[in-house]
């Protein structure tokens, strides 16, 4: 088995959350210390190990180590050991490639062109890992130049790299509504203040809103969960709209924004329900550096990778280091595979990661 293969494999039976990862982080260490590299972290939960080649600038490679709250229902033999966790995002596979790519680096220094840093994160599925290890200076530190992530990606053809200059990933922003009426018994329905009617109010205005905007560029936005009331014959006096917003550019999530609290005005004014309109900071856009993009695809050649015709709307936190350093994210194609965060996604591993790998050498190596 390819090491490559052993290392995600074993990392897909440790799947720990958010920063709360003591077996992954474990595992990381022990096997950069068996490549004789040295381990720190800057941030808690976080692995880092910088290969010193003496040069004046530095390339870094970004790896997100947390999985996610599901129960795995893969059948695999080496299946999740930990209930209620999986590595259903592929971040496994992941952080095995960048183990994979430190360790050629550890045995391949006289032929590496800047000094190297790995960025082992946490939190990338919650709290935004890469904020935070941005935060402690590290890519200042260890002047980092340019800085590459690669993620697998269901739906693209298997063990291909995809990439594309300019938006890849949106911004993402959590949305929450809380709108407060006054309950009475429904044969009083007049004297109170429904805020049941005002949250389906606010929900289709707030829609009609994204339509229009998309119709100009890639604008979602979409409530999952609208919770309300305590029986059926008497007037919700709560209701609370949970959803998120995903735009690519900070002047149309401004734009948003200011219309969702707007709406919010119109209806408190409308109906007399005080409304309360929250946006998270959310993580901005992953946009990728159009003139890296051009000295990537011109010092590869044929080993490029594949045009990504069109931004996905889902978000990464890898958009933190991209607005500190030039920077890059690349989709490697898994296949026809059940989606991201499926209990059911699982790779042809043993295809795919030494592909990958490749690809990460060509960057490693390149001018």
């Amino acid at each position: 088995m390819l090491p490559v293969v052993e290392y995600r494999r074993a990392l897909h039976r440790i799947p720990e959350l958010d920063d709360r990862l003591p077996e992954t982080c474990a595992y990381v260490r022990s096997a950069l210390a068996s490549f004789e590299l040295e381990a720190f972290s800057p941030i808690p939960s976080s692995v880092c190990t910088y290969l010193d080649g003496g040069k004046s600038e530095t390339v870094a490679f970004r790896a997100d180590m947390d999985a996610l709250p599901i129960e795995e229902a893969t059948g695999l033999p080496y299946a999740s050991g930990n209930t209620g966790a999986m590595h259903a995002c592929g971040h496994d596979g992941n952080t095995a490639m960048a183990l994979a790519l430190a360790e050629y680096a550890a045995t391949h220094r006289e032929a590496l062109r800047r000094n190297v840093l790995f960025l082992f994160q946490p939190s990338e599925e919650t709290t935004g890992g890469a904020e935070r290890l941005c935060a402690a200076g590290v890519l200042e530190k260890y002047r980092v130049c340019r800085v590459f992530a690669m993620h697998l990606w269901p739906g693209l053809e298997q063990g291909n790299v995809y990439c594309r200059p300019g938006p890849i990933m949106a911004r993402s922003n959590e949305v929450t509504v809380t709108l407060t009426g006054k309950s009475v018994h429904i044969g009083k329905a007049k004297e109170g203040i429904d805020a049941l009617a005002a949250g389906a109010e606010y929900l289709l205005r707030a829609y009609a809103m994204s339509g229009a905007l998309s119709e100009a560029e890639p604008v979602v936005l979409r409530f999952g969960k609208m919770v309300s009331g305590t029986v059926r014959n008497a007037v919700s006096d709560l209701t609370r709209l949970e959803g998120s917003l995903r735009t690519f550019r900070d002047e149309t999530q401004l734009r948003c924004r200011q219309r969702l609290e707007e709406i919010g005005r119109e209806i408190a004014k409308e109906t007399g329900c005080g409304v309360d309109v929250f946006l998270n900071q959310g993580y901005p856009a992953v946009w990728n550096h159009e003139e890296l993009y051009k000295t990537v695809c011109s010092g590869l050649g044929e080993a490029a990778p594949l045009l990504l015709e069109a931004p996905t709307l889902t978000a990464e936190d890898f958009s933190f280091y991209q607005r500190r350093v030039p920077g890059l994210f690349f989709l490697l194609g898994v296949g026809d595979t059940p989606g991201l965060h499926s209990p059911e996604f699982c790779f042809d591993d043993e295809t795919v990661l030494p592909r990958g790998l490749e690809f990460l050498k060509g960057l490693l190596l390149l001018e």
